[in-house]
């Protein structure tokens, strides 16, 4: 066990005096559960702590003597990992006070050890005084050797501590380790041998260390060659000698890293805030919902390659990966921490990534084309928020048209008055008969669309944005000759009183395409309309009375029939009114089925009523002939 004992002065204010002080106990196997099971993701954290640990012992150690060497050595083999630099190091104080003391941090400002270091403290990865103890997440034993740099005639110090919640302290002789600087022995614990196996190990350190400050290598022990695990300066920090040469390098280490192609990469950088990297765009489309993981190091140390809010939401058309120096970690070292500055981060990436749409916009159509074909999702998102950007975006966002896929403003180029669908099922159904009467309606049933839209007059003031209504669409269609329509007059009073049980008016046109014979038309107001009848139908009393008395005055549904096709003209000559009837139901069934609304229970029983009217009708008739043929015969 591991204690720790508060002094006199640590004691609140009004302790009577000479009262008993306990020490607070830490069961050591208690808190590895803790960290691997609730703090850290996995054990592989182990090596970024012992690498977080040399590289501040490196860092303090320049801010110390600046002209000293600089030396991290990681390796592994047969269960067990070493890591050794030329650091600071400790005294043995030091270590009793550092190595075994949670929450306490030689990184903190105010504690002795590092008085007149103030400006290394901001270089330091580490800071939340968990450090060489999260090691026992994967060890059985850590052995600890190291010399002082800031007391030459200290002598090297071994601190050696199980996973029982022991350690000792004690010195060595000056040959034990004559340069300053420490080296960490691990000794994997059972079931954990996994994660000391060398090629695991160098993997995890090029992982977390490739952009570390310091140079760092790795072997595999004694006699083996020394491999760089760092490999800086970053990639989109160096210098090439075309910007063909840079698109190309950073296209292969986004292959390597996220393992795709980029469609294109994105420079993030705000040296104010100390914030450096690319965004690598999607090759392929994503969904809105889809929150991407984003590499963030922090100080060049990984902190997280999930960090699912480094970014605005509408930027999920890339993934990026930077360094930064500003950002907060959390506790675990493992994510972001979400505060105002995160915020203001974000904002100014999400700033970075609009300029370099602007930019596309301007100077660089085709690159811009081939990104929109992809991800004209993100921008059309973006664009709900930003009417500068819909202006600039407006040549190149695609939508879907009565006139076919194209821009708005090749749309408008036509059409000042725009129509348009909340449901892609309705545009379906009116978009051939709009086109042929020269009607412009965009479909806004796509994710964004409507939204769009609805800011379109704050960018084109001249033009009118209206949601579809069935007034609109008869009026655009051809009338009948008045003639024509007074000749049908009690076939389209047999057809209205069928259909008013549905709330449904009934006109006559003449309309393109010939092959359709009817068309159902609403809007909105119809369509709560036919909401509030539903809901009327299966309501007690005291909500009938509540629905009865909103019913509404305003425009209905309509069946359209269409003059030039040839079955309304003959279902118009029936001189039989009841098949007549019985035949326009069957008209409005079939329209309200192409029109894939939802069928209420009455239509239900309409549809099922005007196909077994028409099966009798129909074998009545066979009936009657096959009665009058053997009447003829005989």
């Amino acid at each position: 066990m591991t204690s720790v004992s508060p002094s006199p002065s640590d004691l609140p204010a009004g302790s009577p005096a000479g009262g008993a002080v306990n020490n607070f106990q830490v069961d050591l196997r208690g808190l590895v559960d803790l960290l691997s099971h609730h703090l850290y993701s996995s054990p592989r954290v182990y090596v970024r702590e012992l690498l977080q640990n040399a590289v501040d012992a490196v860092t303090a150690r320049h801010a110390h003597e600046p002209g000293a060497e600089v030396r991290i050595r990681l390796s592994a083999s047969a269960g067990r990992v070493t890591i050794e630099d030329s650091g600071i190091g400790l005294t043995a104080a030091e270590a009793h006070s550092l190595l075994a003391t949670i929450g306490r941090s030689s990184k903190r400002a105010g504690d002795g050890e590092l008085q007149g270091l103030e400006t290394a403290r901001g270089q330091f990865l580490g800071q939340f005084g968990i450090g060489l103890l999260a090691c026992f997440v994967v060890a059985r034993q850590i052995r600890v050797v190291t010399r002082s740099a800031r007391d030459p005639q200290a002598a090297p110090v071994e601190w050696l501590a199980a996973d029982d919640g022991s350690y000792t302290v004690r010195e060595l002789p000056h040959d034990a380790r004559p340069e300053p600087g420490t080296t960490v022995h691990l000794e994997a614990r059972p079931g954990a041998e996994e994660w000391t196996e060398p090629a695991r190990v160098e993997r995890l350190a090029r992982d977390y260390g490739s952009l570390l400050p310091h140079p760092v290598t790795f072997d595999e022990g004694p006699g083996s060659t020394p491999r760089p695990v760092t490999d800086r300066p970053a990639v989109w920090d160096r210098s090439f000698p075309t910007p063909a040469a840079r698109r190309v390098a950073l296209a292969g280490h986004c292959a390597q890293l996220f393992g795709f192609t980029p469609l294109d990469s994105i420079d993030l950088d705000l040296p104010v805030a100390g914030v450096r990297g690319v965004a690598y765009v999607l090759p392929e489309p994503t969904s809105p919902a889809h929150r991407a993981g984003h590499r963030v190091h922090l100080k060049g140390m990984l902190l997280t390659d999930q960090a699912d809010n480094l970014l605005p939401d509408w930027a999920f058309f890339v993934r990026a990966v930077l360094d930064t120096d500003t950002l907060r970690p959390t506790a675990s070292r493992e994510n972001l921490y979400d505060d105002e500055t995160l915020a203001a981060v974000r904002e100014a990436l999400g700033a970075r990534i609009r300029a370099w749409l602007a930019e596309l916009a301007a100077s660089e159509p085709d690159r811009l084309a081939a990104f929109l074909s992809v991800h004209h999702l993100g921008v059309k998102s973006l664009a709900r928020h930003d009417a500068e950007l819909l202006g600039l975006m407006l040549p190149w966002l695609p939508f879907e048209t009565s006139d076919g896929s194209m821009s708005l403003e090749e749309f408008t180029a036509a059409h000042t008055e725009i129509h348009f669908t909340r449901t892609v099922e309705e545009f379906r159904q009116i978009a051939p008969i709009a086109a042929a009467h020269g009607l412009g309606i965009v479909n806004a049933g796509y994710t964004y669309d409507a939204d769009l839209l609805a800011l379109l007059p704050s960018v084109r003031p001249d033009l009118k944005v209206t949601e579809l209504d069935a007034g609109a669409v008869t009026d655009r269609l051809d009338p009948v000759p008045t003639s024509v329509e007074l000749s049908l007059a009690a076939f389209l009073s047999t057809a209205r009183t069928h259909l008013e049980p549905q709330s449904c008016d009934v006109v006559l046109r003449a309309f393109q395409p010939v092959a359709v014979p009817a068309l159902y038309l609403d809007d909105r107001q119809a369509r709560q309309e036919r909401d509030r009848t539903t809901a009327l139908e299966s309501a007690d009393s005291l909500w009938s009375g509540i629905l009865g008395s909103l019913r509404g005055s305003g425009p209905r549904a309509r069946l359209v029939l269409n003059h030039n096709n040839p079955l309304i003209r003959r279902i118009a000559g029936l001189p039989d009114p009841t098949l007549a009837g019985t035949a326009v139901e069957s008209l409005y069934g079939q329209a309200l089925l192409m029109s894939q609304r939802p069928l209420r229970p009455a239509d239900s029983a309409l549809l099922n009523r005007a196909f077994l009217g028409l099966l009798e009708w129909a074998t009545h008739s066979v009936d009657t002939t096959t009665a009058q043929s053997q009447e003829d015969e005989k």
